[in-house]
């Protein structure tokens, strides 16, 4: 870090903290070479993840949608408002640490099914058949007989 007032390279830490809810860090410095203090902030640089759609279109990653999608699945099932949001939560997190600026609504998608088939059978079904989009009664049943399946072995 350059001293802003001599323009010195080196300086010594004398204060870190905290700052906007542990997402920044603001520190004091003394330039080693003049001895002036100032502060700089370090902050973890947030990369924007953009979704493409299935038309192709884009838009930035929300997860309250990957959210709501699992409500909507979930409705009158025993899944907690906490468990939906660890689920939202990871899938974020998993993304993330991609470290990708892209990624298909299509994976979002799949991330969803795989964790929601762990916590609930039915929601996994319902999310499936509107994402998935069943055409007929036997595509719905073929997903049901691979669940079964898997259940089995």
């Amino acid at each position: 870090m350059r001293c802003p007032f001599c323009l010195h390279e080196e300086s010594k830490v004398v204060d870190s903290r905290s700052t906007d809810e542990n997402k920044t860090i603001r520190r004091r410095r003394e330039c080693l070479a003049c001895g002036k203090r100032y502060t700089t902030y370090e902050k973890v640089e947030d990369i924007p993840i953009l979704v493409v759609k299935r038309d192709s279109t884009r838009e930035n990653f929300d997860k309250q949608k990957i959210i709501n999608g699992i409500i909507i699945a979930c409705q009158k099932r025993p899944v907690s408002r906490k468990q939906i949001e660890e689920i939202a939560e990871e899938i974020e997190k998993e993304i993330s640490n991609r470290m990708i600026t892209e990624i298909e609504s299509k994976q979002i998608g799949e991330m969803v099914i795989d964790k929601l088939k762990d916590i609930d059978e039915i929601s996994y079904v319902r999310f499936a058949s509107v994402y998935r989009e069943f055409k007929d009664i036997n595509t719905f049943l073929e997903e049901i007989k691979n669940l079964m399946s898997k259940n089995n072995n």
